[in-house]
């Protein structure tokens, strides 16, 4: 920010400085002109930096008369950038990671430029930033960047304010930057290739080993690649071999893949892109983008330009395919060089074993991706990345952003929460302790928030990165970090606590163990309140709406499972007026991974299990698994009541024979909805719903006429779309229905069966054409990942 305040002042004759603090950047301007100074203070603004958010400018006269002040001596003339101070509250906000700009790529590939093929060129406009600080104010000292001393040559333009690079902090050459590092299984070689060196301390060694790199990936091999903010998997998109044993050494036999590929135009070639979904792809973020696909895995591509074949294996029949353009130099190099060998798509997923942390230190990532075998070399190098950092996922509906994961690129740029209502001196917070929430989010997904009150009662509210998972020691680990980070960074002591409803979270275990030993106030959300008021506070809106929340799972208020939900919220409170009809999953989590069990409790719990369409289901089914079954259902053995969505949806699936076995999350949900976009006919309704009785959505005549067109041999994809339909038209009625009654005219709606997108556009459709407004999430993922977000809305919501 300081190099642009400096060019803005020198443009209009001002004086004055401009440093960095933990609260800000602070300017002094003076001038003999008034209208100078206006017309700076409104581009400080107007003109700031795609890298930069300028919230507010505080503007206070000096004492004194333009350059002359108080005491009658002139102020001294030109404009200068004076050291950062670090003795204000920190409160500056840290720009995320940003791409390369087009006018580093083009220096990378200029043979006449002195950064020509380095892979960590950069400048003011882009390259790391959140994950390479160590603390604020964000100077070359306090981040990782601190080990590498400028050359002559970078200092001098680090200091020209003429120079794009004037105070980039990461600035760098092959001299004095960074360098590629390079170690690989002495079994990869075939003996006879030439020496590819350690370290890329040289143009000359750091091309060779991206060509080593690039040769082995054309091979069928297996790289762990380091990026911004942890190393990628990285393999041949194309090579059908090659991912498949991919898949095999991380365990991630189905869940579908993110490919990186090097143009627009080749992209273009394999998937339809909208101009939304170009915007983010070629933008200043370039997080992976949810694609239609526009040829099957496996079969040529058609089109005009650059068409790379890609693997069946990379995301089966998925009718999505994730895909993001290089982000970083390395990339931009490494695809280009691929190119060369015939090879114009990677994968690139997270580097970790399935449902770890992303790798993140070179040394570690050797023993746990190369030694155990998952990776056959680590293209890595020695700046220390300081913040776990995976890629953003987005997608594009009705030409708004849906996010599904938040992390590189838009973390952790704070989100707003709305005015709260006014204190009192009942307020359980600190005595004399400016508000500060720590909300702990959920287990899947997971996130973290931390609040900071602004000063029109507002308050900002800083959503970590995606974590994942937190199931296992190692997730848990890697969420302290989060949090320890967020709090040190941002300089915030939590005063009171918010946390999920459902005892078994490990986040929620940490929230009510430290609310005890400190003997801060602690806020327990239900979930589902939580995902609708994620939506309310993003959107500014105070309620009572109508909320739709249809997910996995939640702990319910009644001890019961809920997922699908229909209540009316503000962001205080909530009551629950609808929901889908319960029935039993015998053995929780088993369940879950064995569909078939879930949809035999269903059909169960609807005297179904004799119509003639259920036959095939229980024929997959022997007969122990069928009685351990229906004991466990009828006795409740281990087995909660569900009014689930996802469970539904995944019952669904087993019943059409779809998938009976979830491999990853959600699979047999999200293969329904694959089915349902391969039916014939879309375009009508399929004249089903699911009545309401009594605040009770009742599934049964669903559950009858897919077992009945199960029985005439009709399309299960067509019998898919028909079960989408009818679960949208049937919680949009309702909702309808509850909107008139209680005179509202506002529907939110989140929670992860909204990443199905036709479940999503079916649903919304439907509510705006009877005159509703509904309100999706565009900052926030519509899954766990806004749970935090949601929390953190509730806790200040509420007066604590």
């Amino acid at each position: 920010m300081r190099p642009f305040v400096y060019r803005e002042a020198v443009a209009r004759g001002i004086s004055g400085w401009v440093l960095n603090a933990g609260d800000g950047v602070h300017v002094e301007a003076w001038a003999a002109d008034a209208a100078a100074l206006d017309a700076f203070v409104g581009a400080l603004s107007a003109n700031a930096p795609a890298a930069a958010k300028v919230e507010n400018v505080s503007v206070t006269p000096l004492e004194g008369e333009g350059p002359r002040a108080q005491d009658g001596h002139d102020r001294p003339s030109g404009f200068r950038i004076v050291a950062s101070e670090d003795q204000t509250a920190h409160t500056t906000l840290v720009s995320p990671d940003i791409a390369t700009c087009p006018d580093c790529v083009h220096e990378l590939f200029d043979p006449t430029d002195r950064r020509f093929h380095y892979p960590f060129i950069n400048c003011t406009n882009c390259g790391p930033r959140f994950t390479i600080i160590r603390d604020l104010p964000y100077d070359r000292p306090k981040t990782s960047m601190a080990a590498f001393p400028m050359c002559p040559r970078c200092a001098r333009e680090y200091a020209d304010p003429a120079d794009r690079r004037f105070h980039a902090q990461p600035d760098a050459c092959f001299t004095c930057g960074p360098h590629l590092t390079w170690r690989e299984e002495a079994s990869t070689g075939s003996g006879d290739e030439p020496r590819v060196p350690a370290v890329g301390a040289t143009c000359e060694e750091s091309d060779a080993i991206i060509g080593r790199c690039a040769h082995l990936l054309a091979a069928g091999s297996i790289v762990a690649i380091k990026g911004l903010g942890g190393f990628h998997l990285a393999c041949n998109a194309g090579n059908d071999a090659a991912v498949r044993e991919l898949r095999r050494r991380k365990r991630r036999s189905n869940k579908p893949l993110a490919v990186m590929m090097r143009t627009l135009d080749e992209v273009r070639g394999v998937c339809k892109v909208d101009d939304a979904e170009a915007a983010l792809l070629t933008g200043s973020v370039r997080p992976i983008v949810l694609l239609r696909r526009r040829v099957q895995m496996g079969s040529e591509p058609t089109g005009d330009g650059p068409e790379p074949m890609l693997a069946e294996a990379v995301a089966w029949n998925l009718p999505e395919l994730g895909v993001m353009l290089p982000h970083t130099p390395l990339q931009h190099l490494l695809l280009a060089a691929c190119g060369e060998r015939g090879v114009h798509a990677l994968v690139m997923t997270s580097g970790n074993l399935s449902e770890e942390p992303i790798e993140v230190d070179d040394e570690l990532a050797w023993e746990h991706l190369v030694a155990s075998g998952i990776a056959d070399a680590l293209l890595g190098n020695d700046r220390a990345i300081l913040s776990r950092y995976d890629d953003s996922v987005v997608r594009i509906v009705a030409g708004e952003p849906l996010p599904v994961r938040r992390a590189r690129g838009f973390a952790p740029m704070p989100l707003s929460l709305p005015a709260c209502p006014a204190r009192t001196g009942s307020d359980p917070f600190v005595p004399g302790a400016a508000p500060v929430v720590l909300a702990c989010g959920s287990e899947q997904k997971a996130t973290i928030a931390l609040t900071r009150e602004v000063d029109d009662g507002k308050a900002q509210c800083f959503l970590s990165q995606h974590i994942g998972d937190v199931e296992n020691g190692e997730t848990f680990s890697a969420w302290t970090e989060a949090r320890a980070r967020l709090q040190s960074l941002f300089d915030l002591t939590p005063t009171a606590l918010a946390c999920d409803l459902h005892p078994g979270y490990l986040p929620s275990q940490w929230a009510r163990e430290q609310a005890r030993k400190q003997g801060l106030p602690l806020i327990e959300v239900q979930h589902h309140h939580a995902h609708i008021a994620s939506v309310l506070a993003e959107h500014n809106e105070p309620g009572p709406v109508v909320g739709i929340a249809l997910d996995g799972t939640g702990a319910g208020t009644d001890g019961t499972v809920w997922g699908g939900e229909i209540l009316v919220a503000d962001l205080a409170g909530f009551e629950r007026t609808t929901h889908l009809a319960t029935w039993r999953l015998p053995g929780g989590a088993a369940s879950v991974r064995d569909a078939r069990r879930n949809a035999y409790a269903l059909l169960m719990a609807h005297g179904l299990l004799d119509h003639a369409g259920a036959a095939s289901l229980l024929e997959r089914m022997d007969e122990p698994t069928r009685k351990v079954t229906a004991t466990m259902v009828e006795r409740g053995i281990n087995s909660p009541l569900t009014s689930s969505m996802g469970r539904f949806l995944d019952a669904l699936a087993a019943l059409l024979g779809i998938r009976d076995q979830a491999t990853y999350e959600g699979e047999p949900a999200i293969q329904l909805e694959a089915a349902a976009w391969r039916a014939a006919i879309r375009s009508q309704a399929a004249g089903i719903t699911l009545p309401l009785r009594g605040g009770v959505l009742d599934p049964a005549p669903l559950l009858r006429a897919v077992l009945d067109g199960i029985a005439a041999g009709a399309d299960p994809n067509l019998l898919a779309w028909q079960a989408h339909d009818a679960v949208a038209t049937g919680f949009a009625d309702a909702a309808i229905n509850i909107a008139r009654e209680r005179r509202l005219d506002t529907v939110a709606l989140s929670g992860g069966c909204f990443m199905n997108r036709l479940l999503l556009c079916r649903m919304w459709r439907l509510l705006e054409q009877r005159g509703l407004r509904a309100l999706v999430p565009h900052t926030v993922p519509v899954n766990d990942g806004c749970i935090a977000y949601g929390q953190a809305a509730v806790a200040r919501a509420r007066g604590i």
